[in-house]
């Protein structure tokens, strides 16, 4: 019997906050909403598409292996989730550390930031047409 395989789909490095400066870029201008495990901060781009990046200090982490499971996560539910958003830059920083049991609580979590950043770029878009 043959096997199926699915096609993996993966965040697209287009999708990604790769450099400092795109970093900085978010950073300084001052826009975020926070929740128990989560900061994100967001700018609006000019790109056809939304960009996310992640930021796990080794403050909240001291172990590589934990922060690396923090970003796999947040990569994993920014694929989910990140169609909600449209030409924002995000910055998603971990305040809290979070293990397999919060899970649930951190997709919650991310949903409704996103949720907010929406409402909040498209109430500036009206805003400013």
């Amino acid at each position: 019997m043959p096997k199926l395989v699915m096609p993996k789909q993966e965040i697209q490095k287009l999708v990604m906050l790769r450099k400092t400066d795109e970093f900085s870029s978010v950073f300084s201008f001052k826009k975020r909403f926070s929740s128990i495990y989560l900061v994100t901060y967001y700018c609006p781009n000019a790109l056809a598409q939304s960009r996310t990046g992640f930021v796990v200090a080794k403050k909240v982490a001291k172990l590589a292996v934990d922060r690396n499971y923090m970003r796999r996560v947040l990569r994993e539910l920014c694929r989910q989730e990140l169609h909600t958003l449209s030409n924002v830059d995000v910055v998603i920083q971990v305040q809290k550390p979070f293990k397999n049991s919060d899970f649930l609580l951190v997709k919650q979590e991310l949903a409704d930031l996103f949720a907010k950043i929406h409402k909040k770029t498209v109430t500036e878009q009206i805003i400013n047409a």
